[in-house]
């Protein structure tokens, strides 16, 4: 896998695109600016990977626009250490930067397809994480709690589920809605209550429960 002076030049250009946008924490801008995003997409959309929108994956999914993936971080607000939860791992592209912020990610993936790609990528680029094929609105109850969780597809409410398996002081950013969703921070209080604040509207693939079929469940760590 390539990593060249004009890919690095094209991350530059986002990273400072991205700052023009928005006061994003500056390790997540950091963190963006080291991964190489043209790797977690198909060879023929290689020009566009370094571009603000989002692109079409395997499986008919999508890798969200690097503002997208710039503000869920933002909000998540990963310190060192966290151990966080992805739900949607799609190509691997989110958890790869929470992986360049310290963060021990788990990550959950429905479609099998985009399960195997993720840890092929991630072996390739010799990361660390551990990738699950599952549902994810079960979350990982067994592994719980979690410092961090994010949902990178369009849950139609808060999963419930999801919420119990936090840390007390843990964040949860999911995207809530059908058509269009509401960028939606969840931080769990000590006595089961939560705070709830809302970061504006945006476009996700739906958040679906199961797995595809075929398959048994299996963890795989990739390091």
């Amino acid at each position: 896998m390539q990593d060249n002076l004009i890919h690095k030049g094209q991350r530059r250009k986002m990273v400072d695109e991205l700052r023009a946008l928005y006061p994003f924490d500056e390790r997540v801008l950091a963190a963006m600016a080291t991964v190489p995003r043209h790797l977690f997409v198909e060879a023929a959309l290689v020009p566009f990977a370094y571009s603000n929108k989002p692109l079409r994956i395997a499986a008919n999914q999508t890798i969200s626009q690097p503002y997208t993936v710039a503000m869920q971080t933002h909000l998540l607000q990963v310190r060192k250490w966290d151990r966080a939860l992805e739900i949607g791992t799609g190509c691997g592209y989110q958890a790869a930067v929470l992986v360049k912020m310290g963060a021990q990610v788990h990550s959950i993936e429905r479609q099998k397809e985009l399960y195997m790609q993720a840890q092929k990528t991630f072996l390739a680029l010799r990361m660390d994480a551990i990738f699950s094929y599952g549902d994810g609105y079960e979350g990982m109850p067994l592994l719980a709690p979690f410092d961090r969780i994010v949902v990178t597809c369009g849950a139609p409410a808060i999963p419930q589920q999801l919420v119990m398996q936090l840390a007390v002081g843990g964040r949860m950013v999911v995207p809530v809605g059908s058509d269009t969703q509401i960028m939606t921070v969840v931080e769990r209080l000590p006595d089961d209550r939560c705070q709830i604040t809302t970061h504006g509207n945006y476009r996700f693939v739906p958040m679906l429960e199961g797995k595809e079929a075929g398959a048994p469940f299996r963890r795989q760590r990739c390091e």
